[in-house]
């Protein structure tokens, strides 16, 4: 009997329309394109206007992206996992409300919120529920609203964020393609360096910390720079190495894209050439949950069937890891 892997047979999108440029940017706090380019990498960012929609619709349209483009009857989804930072409200379950609008009739579905790693250990509980057998078709959808948790005066945060959403679809797979090994880590020495201090049960919203801005995010970003830099690339180095896999190996790094310089600090580790790493961070910014579907979407034509990814990400808590994963498909 063959081995089930769990292998993404399909890749969704979707981004906002209005784009928040370093230009823009210049008009509304102290900084400039230079700076912001140099210590990031970013030029722009996406960011969805309307208040009338949350993260919801960035996960829906990227859902819908995904099942237009592989010609999927969402009624034959047994499961939608909903990796977001930014949910719709913080009891009724985002992913049900999703798996519902896109016609996931049969599906059950749940949030799964781990920071800026939220998709990448949603890859690992998607594969496990397809390799289980029981599931054949699972889809994983990653998306954030971050321009509803930044506050826009502050510039330390506001040049990072942006709102989008994507999406792939996991399938059961024999050929040995699919999710091949995984390194997942966290630490809750992270906490006070990368957070939103009110909203949950430690510190309900009130009038108090609505004023004193606590609902927004709050990021240390020397000490998450440092912690980001050294894990993010210790990850993608053990598993390159618990899997004998060389620089010449491995055809394509997939990292989360927030800031460019930790990045180049995981492929330099790698010895992977710039050609080799996938950068939209240009483009978006920051998606946090979406980073990295984002860029299997913007990569997916030069895939090929039996290339070797390493998925890298590292958020706040900390939580951080890598998933290694044998490309499924050629593009069409």
């Amino acid at each position: 009997m063959n081995t089930i892997t769990a292998a993404i047979t399909a890749v969704g999108s979707y981004v906002p329309d209005y784009v928040l440029s370093n230009k823009v940017l210049e008009t509304m706090v102290d900084t400039n394109d230079d700076w912001i380019t140099t210590r990031t990498g970013i030029k722009e960012r996406r960011i969805l206007k309307d208040k009338d929609k949350g993260t919801s619709y960035l996960a829906i349209q990227a859902a819908k992206d995904l099942l237009k483009k592989s010609n999927t009857d969402p009624a034959e989804i047994d499961m939608v996992i909903m990796a977001t930072a930014t949910p719709d409200m913080p009891v009724a379950a985002t992913g049900v409300y999703v798996a519902t609008q896109i016609g996931a009739v049969n599906a059950f579905s749940f949030d799964l919120v781990a920071a800026c790693s939220s998709f990448l250990f949603g890859m690992s509980t998607a594969a496990r529920y397809i390799e289980s057998g029981k599931y054949k078709k699972v889809l994983l959808i990653g998306a954030d609203k971050m321009s509803s948790i930044i506050d826009y005066t502050d510039r330390t945060t506001c040049i990072i964020f942006g709102d989008g959403g994507g999406a792939v679809l996991f399938e059961p797979n024999t050929e040995g393609l699919g999710v091949k090994d995984e390194y997942l880590r966290t630490d809750g020495i992270g906490r006070p360096f990368l957070k939103i201090d009110a909203g949950g049960s430690l510190l309900p919203a009130s009038n108090e910390t609505v004023a004193n801005k606590q609902h927004f995010v709050f990021q240390e970003g020397k000490t998450v720079f440092k912690f980001a830099v050294s894990n993010m690339a210790d990850v993608c180095e053990k598993v390159m190495k618990r899997n004998d896999l060389t620089s010449e190996d491995v055809n394509w790094l997939v990292p989360h894209q927030a800031n460019k310089r930790i990045i180049d600090a995981a492929a330099s580790r790698m010895k992977l050439p710039d050609e080799k790493v996938m950068i939209n961070i240009h483009k978006y910014g920051n998606t946090t949950s979406a980073t990295l579907p984002l860029c299997l979407a913007d990569y997916e034509n030069q895939l090929k069937k039996g290339d070797n990814l390493i998925f890298a990400s590292f958020g706040g808590g900390f939580t951080w890891g890598a998933v290694y994963v044998k490309w499924a498909y050629d593009s069409k």
